[in-house]
């Protein structure tokens, strides 16, 4: 469990306390931006591993059990993960690389949350920690839950020293949270932006884990009968 603990330590510093800080800008003016992105890569699957092999071999102790009902809750909550990970990805405008995209205003998923893969980890760890309900697997998905909810605000400041006014105007139009800038009025849903393959692509996914869950990781994510 110590091993666990520490390797959950890691890579929470290397994705919280480095990618998104000022520790990272002082490693990009040293080593570069190409060198730091190598480094960095090495470093997050070096933790990735060495996390999931800790987690693998960590003793735990049972918390509590997740009945077959809240499994069926879980694996329905899981699809606005599923939702939100595939529109990060399939048709994202999002302006996280330049100033000049950046002064287009949120487009998209952007509209619902500025940052729709982060929140779609979120999820995924937040209701795995509910499901297992064991001392390990509250450490091992705790560490990808913290990692998704400090690095929203991270990635925030990062974006505000590079591109300020710009970073601005698009944060005013946008929120952290998924919806508050709709319900805020700041902006609107705009499905035609969004399109139809992500949503599709999610869907499939979701049902796709569903099913072959036991096979994968060993353990059904829904008990029938």
């Amino acid at each position: 469990m110590i091993l666990l603990t520490l390797a959950a330590i890691l890579w929470v510093f290397v994705h919280v306390g480095v990618s998104g800080t000022r520790l990272r800008d002082a490693a990009v003016a040293r080593l570069g931006e190409t060198g730091f992105t190598i480094g960095f890569s090495v470093a997050s699957v070096a933790s990735i591993a060495l996390l999931a092999q800790a987690w693998q071999g960590a003793e735990t102790t049972p918390l509590w059990f997740a009945p077959a009902w809240a499994r069926w809750i879980i694996a329905i909550l899981m699809l606005p993960a599923f939702l939100l990970f595939a529109c990060s990805l399939i048709g994202n405008p999002t302006a996280m690389g330049g100033a000049g995209l950046l002064a287009k205003g949120p487009r998209g998923i952007q509209r619902v949350t500025r940052h729709p893969m982060l929140w779609s980890f979120a999820i995924w760890s937040g209701l795995h920690m509910l499901g297992n309900g064991d001392s390990a697997a509250l450490v091992f998905f705790g560490a990808f839950l913290v990692t998704a909810l400090a690095g929203m605000p991270s990635i925030d400041a990062k974006m505000a020293r590079r591109h300020g006014e710009a970073w601005a105007g698009f944060a005013a139009a946008s929120s952290i949270l998924p919806g508050g800038a709709i319900l805020a009025g700041r902006n609107r849903l705009d499905l035609g932006e969004i399109g139809w393959l992500a949503p599709l692509a999610g869907l499939v996914l979701w049902a796709g884990f569903l099913h072959a869950h036991r096979h994968v990781f060993g353990v059904p994510a829904l008990i029938l009968g």
